[in-house]
């Protein structure tokens, strides 16, 4: 049997990954021709286009993101804990003293309150310290000109993505975001983006990524296209009686506050419900952990991102920076989550036992995860690759 030298093989593999890439090539150039033809017919000229899309190719680690599926799913408690801890709360309340200008203009000329506009600011960029790296145009080219289900969906925020750069409200260089096509301060999609960022600022430019008072004007203006009602509160925490029916309750499912009340439903402290018009009730860890009375202004922050967690965390931040406490009961587990400084302080003690995590900054990747495993197992606990109080404080025990 004769054999081929190692250095032959990798030369016709490179070769064939040459070849390979050609169609590829090919047929993303074909693609972005039609997509051409589209936004010309919507007025985006020849040369804008070719502009906006010249240099880029189609991205593979956009196609991975958008098909990565978890290892686990994220515990709300872990959730909650990492977007509504202390320093979220102070740094949000540094931001609302630093741009009280801007909050106090949105908020009397959309009528939705400065609290929870900081609260979906907060949430969705850390107060603008992260807007996410990733180029629009390539991540949205990507997608429109992939076998992805969506891709007439990321056609048409590719096309609107064409079309901010050609009106020259933002640089292109600082249309950067998620591997999804979500931009600037508060994570506008373009087509979103194209229906109701506004000019809050008054520079003739609604520019989201580098005006603060344009992001969050344009936050207050799609809160208020969801029916935000400033004169009702998103909710509050309840305490549910034993044997409550979760699968009887829901977002969607209101009644009159009256009717949770006579199904023995109180506040969390043991109050009496108050309030007036439909609400429902979300318990998102079951019967057991934590629930809460939502009202259709709860709905509103929903749509921001069609996630209850996602809403529950906005809700309970814009809570906290009015001084409010926040969640009260405890959630059903007897690992406590962690905040990010705990979270940065298990990855520092993860890097220091020769575990590579990258940058301990508190968010919690595979690198990160399959760590957390290889330590659990190294002190003979149960491998989950969770960020959890138990493996931190075994840490912490040496």
């Amino acid at each position: 049997m004769t054999t081929t030298p190692r250095a032959t093989i990798l030369s016709l593999l490179g070769l064939a990954g040459m070849l390979a890439a050609v169609p590829a090539r090919a047929s993303f150039d074909a693609c972005l021709a039609g997509i051409q033809a589209q936004a010309a017919q919507q007025g985006v000229s020849a040369q804008a286009f070719r502009a906006a899309t010249a240099g880029i190719s189609f991205d593979d680690k956009v196609i991975e993101l958008s098909q990565a599926q978890p290892e686990f799913k994220t515990p709300i408690w872990d959730y909650m804990a990492a977007l509504v801890d202390e320093e979220r709360v102070e740094d949000g309340r540094a931001a609302m003293r630093q741009h009280a200008a801007a909050l106090a203009q949105a908020e009397a000329r959309y009528g939705v309150d400065r609290h929870t506009i900081a609260a979906v600011w907060g949430v969705e960029s850390n107060f603008g310290k992260n807007l996410g790296k990733m180029p629009l145009v390539q991540s949205l080219a990507t997608l429109a000109c992939s076998g992805n289900r969506r891709r007439d969906f990321f056609r048409g925020e590719l096309l609107a993505t064409l079309k901010i750069i050609a009106h020259g409200d933002i640089a292109p260089e600082r249309l950067t975001g998620s591997w999804a096509g979500a931009f600037g301060q508060t994570q506008f999609m373009p087509t979103t983006y194209q229906r109701l960022a506004v000019d809050l600022d008054g520079d003739g430019r609604r520019d989201v990524v580098d005006s603060v008072a344009d992001a969050v004007g344009s936050t207050a203006n799609f809160l208020r296209a969801a029916k935000w009602n400033n004169g009702t509160p998103w909710g509050y925490e309840v305490r549910l009686p034993r044997g409550f029916n979760v699968a009887a309750a829901g977002r969607k499912n209101k009644h009159a506050v009256g009717h949770w009340a006579s199904l023995g439903v109180t506040r969390v402290d043991g109050r009496p419900l108050s309030g007036e018009g439909p609400a429902g009730i979300i318990a998102p860890a079951g019967v057991d952990g934590p629930a809460f009375l939502v009202t259709k202004n709860f709905d509103a922050i929903y749509s921001y991102n069609a996630a209850e967690s996602y809403g529950l965390a906005i809700a309970v931040l814009s809570d906290r920076l009015r001084g409010r406490p926040g969640v009260q009961a405890e959630w059903p587990t007897d690992d406590p989550p962690l905040s990010r400084a705990e979270r940065r302080d298990l990855q520092v003690r993860l890097t220091r036992r020769g575990y590579d995590v990258g940058e301990p900054d508190g968010k919690v990747g595979q690198k990160t995860r399959d760590a957390i495993k290889a330590v659990e197992r190294e002190l003979g606990m149960p491998q989950t690759g969770r960020p959890g109080g138990k493996v931190l404080e075994a840490l912490r025990r040496g």
